[in-house]
């Protein structure tokens, strides 16, 4: 029996366009599968929708603020909606870059050095005069990014000691709280990961985007990127990396699916940069770029997304 799906999309956050991009195509897939699907954007209405409709399951193609933050899992949750992707814990620390990173290192997981600073760190404790020690304890180029932001918004490199306090700024312009970390030269990849009590590796992407850095335009833009899938690198690596990928993934309790973004660095050594928690399904987005790599369509791939949540439905 096919069922009744809400597919959550827009919303509020800076990554509204991106996620109807992901939404509209993951809901033409379901109805493909011959699911009824419910298109929702995300406002002031969705609980009363979300009643009104009575669907047997909510799939989140949101990314960003409330999407991926666990906001939506809660408000499910609180629902008794069974919902594609990962739970509210591993959501709200997935979304927190400077929290996941404090994981990793505790966990023995590869990442850059970092600092995480407030806005009240500079607005009332005279934090600007840290900037030098930093630089002293990090070295340059510095990479600033918001802490809780997607799509690489925000996120500036700074080169020299001058540019630092600009990126600051624009970073803690789209959160209160930011992370600056080492710039890690070397191979960009991102590895996704299927499943939960067996997660499955699928074939590691190659980032090469033609700007200095792999950005939100870089992202869904056609032909700013290249891409190799799966990524030139040794049988040695690609262990090493899908080993380090399945780590974060059960540390973090991933459940579903979570894309995991490296940098392979001069030194050979893979450096985690982030955890993913809601991929996005556009055509240029990296997830369903490695599931076609590993021979399964984009509506295979949506089909097993919400199998997994419904599986978890029967058990409960």
């Amino acid at each position: 029996m096919k069922e009744k799906i809400a597919v959550l999309m827009g919303g509020r956050s800076l990554e509204r366009e991106v996620s109807f991009m992901s939404g509209h195509r993951v809901a033409e897939a379901l109805e493909e599968k011959g699911h009824e699907v419910v298109r929702l954007d995300v406002d002031e209405n969705l609980v009363e929708n979300l009643k009104s409709s009575n669907v047997d399951l909510a799939y989140i193609a949101l990314h960003g603020k409330y999407g991926e933050d666990g906001t939506m899992q809660e408000l499910l949750e609180i629902l008794d909606i069974p919902y594609t992707g990962p739970s509210v814990y591993s959501s709200r620390v997935g979304f927190d870059k400077a929290l996941s990173k404090e994981i990793f290192m505790l966990e023995e997981i590869p990442t850059a050095p970092f600092f995480a600073l407030s806005s009240g760190t500079f607005k009332e404790m005279g934090g600007s005069a840290l900037l030098g020690n930093i630089i002293r304890k990090i070295g340059l180029p510095i990479v600033v990014k918001p802490a809780c932001q997607g799509s690489a918004l925000g996120i500036k490199i700074a080169r020299t000691k001058e540019e630092l306090p600009n990126a600051l700024i624009a970073a803690l312009s789209y959160d209160d709280k930011v992370v600056v970390e080492k710039y890690i030269k070397g191979m960009e990849i991102s590895i996704s990961i299927l499943g939960d009590d067996n997660p499955t590796p699928l074939p590691i992407v190659e980032i090469i985007p033609k700007k200095d850095f792999f950005d939100f335009e870089s992202m869904y833009t056609m032909g700013l990127t290249d891409y190799f899938v799966p990524a030139r690198i040794s049988d040695d690596m690609t262990k090493r990396v899908q080993e380090i990928a399945i780590k974060v993934h059960r540390v973090l309790r991933g459940r579903d699916v979570s894309r995991i973004d490296l940098k392979i660095g001069e030194d050979n050594v893979p450096y985690v940069l982030e955890l993913n928690t809601s991929p996005g399904m556009t055509e240029t987005s990296l997830l369903p770029m490695s599931a076609e790599a590993a021979g399964i369509s984009f509506s295979e791939l949506v089909e097993k997304l919400v199998g997994m949540a419904l599986e978890r439905k029967i058990r409960a």
